[in-house]
């Protein structure tokens, strides 16, 4: 299993950036996703998760400013992220979970098996 981040930079306040990651294939088709972020610190936080049946969750602290989608021909996920802010700073992680949620996909970390190594946001002010 792989999941490879890209994407992430420096970006002042109120930009934009979209984060990218690529999954195996056969993870890719059987799994929920999700991105996270995590602070030094402080706990990994969910930020958005998207179901095979493309339904979809977003934290509160980035509903209207954060949009997850994914393109199945490519095997990848995104995140694309607006409205940047300061307090965004953080790595950014994506994982998955070969599991169908019936509802709408967690932003538990502890809901996901798989994970990346992350690609660090910095939005400064």
């Amino acid at each position: 299993v792989q999941l490879v981040e890209s994407g992430g930079g420096s970006v002042q306040d109120g930009g934009s950036l979209t984060l990218s990651c690529v999954v195996s294939a056969n993870t890719y088709s059987r799994s929920a996703l999700a991105w996270f972020r995590q602070v030094p610190g402080k706990a990994r936080e969910g930020v958005a998760a998207i179901n095979k049946n493309h339904s979809q969750r977003y934290g509160d602290s980035v509903k209207g400013r954060f949009t997850i989608s994914k393109d199945n021909a490519k095997n990848t996920l995104y995140l694309l992220m607006s409205s940047l802010k300061p307090e965004d700073t953080a790595m950014y992680y994506c994982a998955a979970q070969p599991k169908w949620f019936t509802y709408l996909p967690p932003l538990a970390a502890s809901e996901y098996s798989y994970w990346g190594q992350g690609t660090q946001v910095t939005v400064s002010s």
